[in-house]
């Protein structure tokens, strides 16, 4: 467990048996023990073995934080409700109903990943209504011993909301501050489908600016400062990103190899920037072709809708 201030520090999950792809924050004080995306039900073992080597278990947790719904921030949750029933989860109000109800959820998942689902994120279970504390954005909440702010920062999810800890500087915005795997490394904005909203993540990258955070937390993965640096290349990145897909779309052919074209033109990007190790680790946290599906779908909808107002 590595520490970034008292009582705030975070772990590896080790996620497929890879370092430094997915990242569990664990704040605690005399209020207990509290956990902000605590991963997928296929990383258990590491989140308990992280929780044992700093002297904690399941037990002394009191509070779950998610940003968002998505399998490899929340899928463990419902699981660790069920062995602690006096846990509390915070979860934004449109997310919510799938923590009480995944089927949608799993359903929507199965569709992407096929017969690699119980392989990568293993059961995701219910979580009680009773167990929820239903967020909006602008709550300010205590959890681990600490206050923490919350906004509501869609664009990656529409359920998606971030945390700050004014009196550490750390901000913690799950995925609205993308993908950065190695220090300094490049900023990766992960755009699967469904709900991808260019406009919404640009209002949200702002809303994290306002709150002069000195150390942005991203799940995928760990601290990153500066943050106007950090800030400034994810706004720039999913530009580049977006453009891509959308000129794919003017591409001749299928879907098929316009999503090929796209993840070419993104692996010839990082492979510009780093090694051939460190680039795939990218793919590992969020696969190239979703996110151009996610992206590809904005852009439809986003053209079918001018055509409407015509």
């Amino acid at each position: 467990m590595i520490t970034l201030a008292s009582g705030l520090s975070y772990f590896d999950l080790q996620f497929l048996g890879t370092r430094r792809i997915i990242a569990t924050v664990v704040l605690h004080g005399p209020g207990g023990v509290a956990i902000i995306d605590p991963g997928p039900s296929s990383t258990l073992p590491a989140l308990r073995a992280g929780l044992a080597q700093a002297g904690m278990a399941i037990a002394d947790v009191r509070t779950i934080l998610l940003t968002h719904i998505h399998l490899d921030h929340a899928g463990a949750t419902g699981t660790l409700v069920g062995e602690n029933p006096a846990l509390r989860v915070h979860v934004h109000e449109k997310g919510a109903p799938h923590l009480a109800d995944p089927s949608k959820l799993v359903a929507s998942a199965t569709r992407l990943w096929g017969d690699e689902m119980d392989r990568l994120w293993g059961e995701m279970r219910p979580v009680p209504s009773a167990a929820m504390v239903v967020l909006e954005g602008g709550e300010r909440l205590a959890a681990g011993g600490r206050e923490l702010d919350v906004a509501y920062t869609p664009g990656h999810a529409s359920h998606h909301v971030s945390y700050f800890s004014a009196d550490t500087g750390v901000a913690f915005v799950g995925d609205t501050a993308g993908v950065r795997i190695h220090d300094g490394g490049f900023v990766m904005p992960p755009t699967p489908p469904p709900d991808i909203d260019l406009e919404a993540w640009r209002a949200s990258l702002d809303r994290i600016a306002d709150w002069k955070p000195e150390t942005l937390f991203v799940t995928h993965f760990g601290p990153s400062a500066p943050v106007g640096a950090h800030l400034a290349e994810m706004a720039e990145h999913l530009e580049l990103t977006s453009r891509l897909v959308e000129a794919s779309l003017a591409r001749p052919g299928s879907d098929d190899t316009r999503e090929e074209w796209f993840m070419q033109e993104i692996r010839r990007e990082l492979r510009r920037r780093m090694g051939e190790s460190d680039a795939q680790a990218y793919e590992v946290a969020g696969r190239f072709d979703l996110s151009w599906r996610g992206l590809a779908r904005y852009w439809r909808k986003s053209a079918s809708s001018t055509a409407e107002r015509r």
